[in-house]
């Protein structure tokens, strides 16, 4: 049997930031900043296995074996939600190349349409890191990982704060190669599509829009 390719992200950092983030009572700059803190631990994460090459580096008292990451490494948002996280991954990796996907999801159908998409040239060799906070039906999350693949790009892993059981499993059904992190697995899904118990909506208690 093939593995589900979800990884739990089980850091007591993350676990901390993901209550305030739960949190009703948590306002737009706090949650900002917990954001901030969760997408560090989950990139890291995510990015664990990125291959390294040896080196030589000069310290101030002589020369030190190195290993360093030369793997051109694309972050990949889902707008706007998705932006929440930017500024984490590329504290990690500021070498880092941004593209920018746009989907809009219909609030009956939950089917997701693309508005926007603009991603950097040269893909084929690329590790593409998929930020979408939230994955819900997973409607989102494939139809990116779509666009991406059509870019030529074979090696992707998606990031997200807070996954429910139907996204995950669209997910595999659809691309059984993109292996996902997140630090949360939640129940369902309700009537609406919203995630349970998740957070509410990302991007509106990110931007305070609520």
């Amino acid at each position: 049997m093939t593995a589900v390719p979800f990884h739990l992200v089980d850091h007591p950092l993350a676990n901390d930031a993901l209550a305030e983030l739960r949190d009703a009572r948590t306002p737009p700059p706090a949650f900002r900043a917990a954001a901030h803190r969760i997408s560090l631990i989950v990139a890291a994460e995510a990015l664990r296995d990125l291959p390294t090459e040896a080196d030589t580096v000069a310290t101030p008292i002589g020369p030190a074996d190195a290993r360093v990451v030369r793997a051109d490494i694309v972050l990949v948002p889902v707008l706007r939600a998705g932006l929440g996280m930017v500024d984490s991954i590329l504290e990690l990796v500021p070498r880092a190349r941004v593209g920018h996907i746009g989907l809009q999801r219909d609030e009956s159908t939950a089917a997701a349409s693309r508005y926007y998409s603009r991603l950097p040239p040269g893909l084929a060799a690329s590790v593409v890191l998929l930020a979408d906070p939230m994955l819900a039906t997973g409607g989102s999350a494939v139809a990116a990982v779509d666009i991406i693949k059509s870019a030529g790009v074979r090696a992707i892993r998606m990031m997200c704060v807070v996954a429910a059981p139907e996204g995950v499993a669209a997910m595999t059904a659809a691309h059984p190669d993109v292996d996902i992190y997140s630090p949360a697995l939640d129940v369902s899904l309700n009537t609406r599509k919203f995630i349970v118990p998740g957070l509410g909506d990302f991007g509106d208690r990110l931007y305070g829009t609520i």
